[in-house]
């Protein structure tokens, strides 16, 4: 990394870091620090809602995409893919059990015969 980019780096982390400071002091919500995991658990949450597993936090009602939910669930899969040999065992293991439990409930709700 070149010293402009490593500068412009620094300055937004400091930007970011004051921002945080000024929410907390105001009283407002402050997001958790990004993570790995926290990326999983959204994107999982989302497709249990699309498959109406849960309800939409948003409308606390139960809904159904079944399309929408395949697009999570597969790009669940292409992040497994992508980041393999990159992830703490932790993290490797909450993909794989996220995977598992979305590709079953997709299943049990696509098959014939299976729960709809």
């Amino acid at each position: 990394m070149d010293d402009q980019n490593k500068n412009i780096d620094e300055s937004w982390k400091e930007a970011a870091e004051k921002e945080k400071r000024n929410l907390e002091k105001e009283g407002k919500p402050v997001m958790p620090e990004p993570d790995f995991n926290f990326f999983i658990t959204t994107l999982s949450l989302q497709a249990s809602v699309d498959l109406g597993a849960v309800p939409n936090p948003a409308t606390n009602k139960t809904e159904e995409n079944l399309t929408q939910a395949k697009f999570l669930i597969d790009t669940l899969g292409m992040l497994k893919e992508k980041t393999k040999g990159n992830l703490t065992a932790e993290e490797n293991q909450l993909l794989e059990n996220v995977l598992y439990e979305l590709r079953m409930q997709y299943i049990a709700k696509t098959k014939p015969g299976g729960i709809k």
